[in-house]
């Protein structure tokens, strides 16, 4: 079993909120794909990085999906997909095996 998540920006670049209706979409994505998603949108979690001389810091949320198998590819179109969508460069989608205890 794999465990896939999703560290999606909540604004731009220029600081601007992204709407509500693109999280819903990505949301209704992968529901609509993998029967099920969990997210955490309450508590923003908060990246930080550094970018030559200074620290970036952005907020997030998290979508988590369980999947049986685990599609890269179909991934990496989705990760290149959500880039352009939020408007990023990068996005991170990471992943993890797991177990159900």
């Amino acid at each position: 079993m794999h465990l896939v998540q999703l560290l999606l920006p909540l604004y731009s670049n220029s600081g601007i909120p992204f709407e509500q209706k693109l999280f819903l979409e990505v949301r209704n994505e992968l529901v609509e794909r993998f029967g099920g998603i969990t997210a955490y949108t309450r508590a923003p979690a908060n990246g930080l990085w550094q970018e030559s001389e200074r620290i970036v810091r952005d907020d997030l949320v998290v979508y988590e999906i369980m999947a049986e198998t685990l599609d890269e590819d179909w991934w990496r179109r989705y990760r290149v997909l959500l880039q352009d969508r939020f408007q990023q460069e990068s996005l991170v989608i990471r992943t993890h095996q797991i177990v159900i205890l």
